[in-house]
């Protein structure tokens, strides 16, 4: 009898503790994947991976290097962009005027050193002011009046439109600025801001080595420093972080100031890929470079999101641009694509944060 009575536990122990075990394994499973979601970077980087499978089928085209190196310079020229846009809207704002500025970056360098038969280098210099005054007009403006970035912007982004063709037409007499390649300093500059380089016998652009500099050091800032900390503060309460000591004012027209320089940059790209500005150009960007952060995990409320995301939404716009156009579509798709993306981005992120909270 003692010995059965020894036996039966042996039998029936591992039963009892099996599914508990298994039950724990799903458990933690599930937590993972919980996790997983739950970082802004995921979602889109998933959907970049599986919308370049889809090109690489239907456009065999892409399937080359160069192709590739393409979309790649395409995406850069929309990322360097998207980056100090996404910083902002972790900060709890936006700019409308994102689109137009480096156009009116690339205006003001061209017609200074046109105009004034100046080495290209005052110009760039004197586009590099006028970029960071517009950005520190739309921060100080929003924190002087209180008004929403929406409506500070929009009135930017008007004002700036107008300008940027009557101020051309006026000094031009064309609605294009005048071809600067043969003007002194011409070549530095367009070493550093349009260049290109081979790899493996693709040739690259420089934008793109830019472009992942500026993230990886974005990155960075966001993730390691206080400024960094500041930035999330005064995006998810800035009443609360200004009760702890945040500089709320500071940070806000700080981050104007980076949309200024990332404008600047991209405006002299353009500038000395192209040698010449058309005036018109850039209206409609602001909302690819809002859509890209959006998609990447910035919320539009604030406080939340990543750089890593936004770049893999600069990518995957990049991709679908010329990814209908290899496809040999209509490329008027890309507006429809934009538009769904961008509704469906925000629907997953904040599925994904309740998720992440009721866990």
């Amino acid at each position: 009898m003692s010995m059965t009575q020894q036996a039966e536990p042996a039998v029936t122990s591992p039963p009892v503790s099996g599914p508990g075990k298994e039950k724990d394994g799903r458990t933690q499973q599930r937590s993972l994947v919980l996790r997983l979601l739950a970082r802004p970077e995921v979602g889109v980087f998933l959907g970049a991976l599986a919308i370049l499978v889809f090109f690489l089928i239907m456009a065999p085209t892409l399937r080359q290097g160069s192709s590739m190196s393409t979309v790649l310079y395409q995406s850069s020229t929309i990322g360097i962009m998207v980056l100090p846009v996404a910083l902002l809207m972790i900060g709890g704002e936006f700019d409308l005027s994102s689109g137009v500025a480096p156009v009116a970056s690339a205006l003001t360098a061209s017609m200074t050193a046109f105009e004034l038969t100046l080495n290209v280098w005052v110009g760039v210099i004197a586009a590099l002011v006028v970029s960071l005054a517009i950005g520190f007009f739309n921060g100080w403006l929003l924190v002087k009046t209180g008004l929403p970035s929406f409506l500070v912007t929009l009135g930017t982004f008007m004002g700036l439109q107008g300008v940027n063709l009557a101020v051309t037409k006026l000094v031009t007499g064309n609605v294009a600025t005048d071809d600067i390649s043969d003007m002194d300093g011409f070549d530095q500059a367009k070493a550093l801001f349009a260049s290109s380089f081979d790899v493996g016998g693709v040739n690259v652009k420089v934008t793109v080595l830019w472009w992942l500099a500026f993230a990886a050091l974005a990155t960075w800032v966001l993730l390691r420093t206080k400024y960094g900390n500041w930035i999330f503060a005064v995006g998810g309460n800035k009443d609360s972080a200004r009760a702890v000591g945040v500089p709320v004012n500071f940070t806000k027209i700080s981050l104007f100031v980076l949309v200024g320089f990332g404008a600047w940059f991209v405006g002299m790209h353009n500038l000395f890929q192209y040698n010449t500005v058309q005036s018109g150009e850039g209206v409609g960007n602001e909302l690819i470079y809002i859509a890209a952060a959006v998609v990447g995990g910035c919320l539009l409320t604030g406080g939340y999101g990543t750089i890593i995301g936004p770049v893999f939404g600069a990518f995957m716009f990049g991709l679908v641009q010329l990814g209908i156009v290899y496809a040999t579509w209509n490329p008027d798709w890309f507006k429809t694509f934009l538009g769904v993306m961008l509704v469906g981005a925000t629907l997953v992120n904040l599925w994904v944060r309740k998720q992440a909270t009721r866990r």
